[in-house]
């Protein structure tokens, strides 16, 4: 039996046999959305592999159960690739996943804005990224299934949802480009520049390894950012992580609306 395998058989054993409709993996400063389920908390430190999620901001835990009627799996936190330098860092998690018959996953993140009109507090759903990290997770991988499409990485339909849910509960959620950093240093005013250039309107340091393995895996995908700050160069303020953590809170409550109605639907 694989390890994805022996993990989805220890979580069915705690949280029930029936599949999640949804996976969701929280970002910086969104890991308390995980405490909103009705269902079974399992730490991290319980799943053997899976990542000791050791940014704060982020709660190391898997959380199986209701949210608005459906059966999600929520991941209170991720590993990023500037942790360990390893671009896969959640393949295992998302590989657990998938073999807990989940079809549907929904990332969020916190992200700095390259455009005036995204500013700290306001929401983007993804419609596409850049690797810019200049990395991929799938390197190594033996298979051929390693040559993903990306084409329509971010599903359309799932974007198409959490946009008609966005406008039901009267919440801005325009579509825009991310834009990967390694991290964790902070991007320099002449990357951002680069990145507007290249056609980003975020910048960040997670979720597009996630969306390769999930694309990978055969799930289907969208992401959602919450702007925490505005990219070097382009305002006055302070840029630190504990800024990005006190900022998150202020989309994040946008956010659980839109992803409670989404659900509703």
């Amino acid at each position: 039996m694989s390890k994805s395998a022996e993990l989805a058989r220890l979580i069915r054993d705690r949280a029930g046999e029936a599949a999640p409709e949804f996976g969701l993996i929280l970002g910086s400063g969104l890991g308390h959305l995980s405490g909103t389920v009705d269902g079974v908390a399992i730490p991290y430190s319980d799943l053997a592999g899976f990542p000791h999620a050791g940014v704060s901001g982020h709660v190391p835990q898997l959380v199986i159960g209701e949210l608005e009627g459906r059966r999600v799996a929520v991941f209170g936190g991720r590993a990023h690739y500037y942790e360990t330098g390893r671009a896969d860092a959640m393949r295992l998690p998302l590989e657990v996943l998938r073999e807990l018959g989940c079809e549907r996953m929904i990332l969020t993140n916190a992200a700095g804005s390259l455009r005036a009109d995204l500013p700290p507090g306001s929401l983007m759903l993804l419609n596409d990224h850049i690797a810019f990290a200049g990395t991929n997770p799938l390197i190594g991988e033996p298979s051929e299934a390693r040559f993903v499409p990306m084409t329509a990485a971010h599903d359309p339909d799932i974007r198409a949802g959490l946009s008609a849910a966005a406008a039901a509960e009267g919440v801005d959620l325009p579509e825009g480009v991310y834009c990967w950093f390694s991290g964790p240093s902070f991007e320099t005013p002449a990357e951002i520049r680069a990145a507007k250039i290249l056609g980003a309107d975020a910048v960040g340091m997670s979720t597009v390894p996630e969306v390769i393995l999930g694309r990978f895996l055969g799930l289907r995908c969208a992401a959602v950012s919450v702007i925490t700050n505005m990219g070097a160069g382009l305002s006055d303020e302070s840029i630190s992580h504990e800024h990005t953590k006190a900022m998150a809170p202020l989309g994040a409550a946008k956010l659980e609306k839109v992803l409670r109605r989404f659900l509703r639907a």
